[in-house]
């Protein structure tokens, strides 16, 4: 026998709190129990809602680039996964775009994938 659980839709920003708070209780169920079922219906519905009404800006990788650098307080000469200081320069002003090469070491310097150096 199952349990039925009430679920709602995300209408408001309201709802997404609750229902994040919810599936933040039930984070560490067991999998395959009905509290871990609720969890991932609430995952689906929130990124639903979230990509709909609060979506991640479109930046490029050149912006991440940047971004990481002044994150970790980085100069152009301390990131040689792109190449020399003047590649480097060059990517950053837009002279140059990143190649699948750099993405990928940028990837794992700084821990993302590299995909996301190549938008």
């Amino acid at each position: 026998m199952t349990t039925m659980i009430s679920i709602h839709p995300i209408k408001t920003d309201a709802d997404l709190v609750e229902a994040t708070r919810r599936s933040w209780t039930l984070r560490h169920a067991p999998e395959g129990s009905v509290e871990w079922d609720e969890h991932l219906v609430l995952l689906d519905l929130i990124e639903a809602y979230e990509h709909r009404h609060h979506p991640l800006p479109k930046f490029s990788g050149r912006d991440l680039l940047t971004h990481c650098m002044a994150e970790e307080g980085l100069s152009q000469t301390q990131v040689p996964e792109i190449g020399p200081q003047s590649v480097v320069s060059a990517v950053l002003a837009g002279k140059r775009t990143i190649n699948a090469r750099m993405a990928k070491a940028l990837a794992v310097r700084f821990n993302t994938t590299a995909d996301a150096f190549l938008a």
